[in-house]
């Protein structure tokens, strides 16, 4: 269910809206146990995706690398080759 919240600090170039919106969603999702929540909570639901994006963008914003920026292409094809030597996933 959180497969999408990766780390997001540190990037060239940097994470975009989306990204940090895909994150807040995976984590309501979590938190909440459900990935559509029923029409009474709705409301509650996306406010709280709305309101943890906000925050995570201000968290990005504010924190301080000591470190090079990393390249994302570079990241995702060691992640791709993490996950097939691990042989938990099909290699295309």
């Amino acid at each position: 269910m959180c497969r999408n919240i990766h780390t997001l600090h540190n990037f060239e170039p940097a994470a975009t809206t989306e990204e940090v919106s895909a994150a807040a969603l995976q984590y309501v999702r979590k938190i909440a146990g459900t990935t559509k929540p029923s029409k009474a909570n709705q409301e509650a639901f996306e406010k709280a995706v709305h309101e943890i994006a906000h925050v995570t963008q201000h968290l990005l914003d504010d924190l301080v690398a000591t470190t090079p920026p990393k390249n994302r292409e570079e990241e995702a094809a060691k992640a791709r080759a993490r996950a097939a030597r691990s042989g938990r996933y099909a290699t295309a």
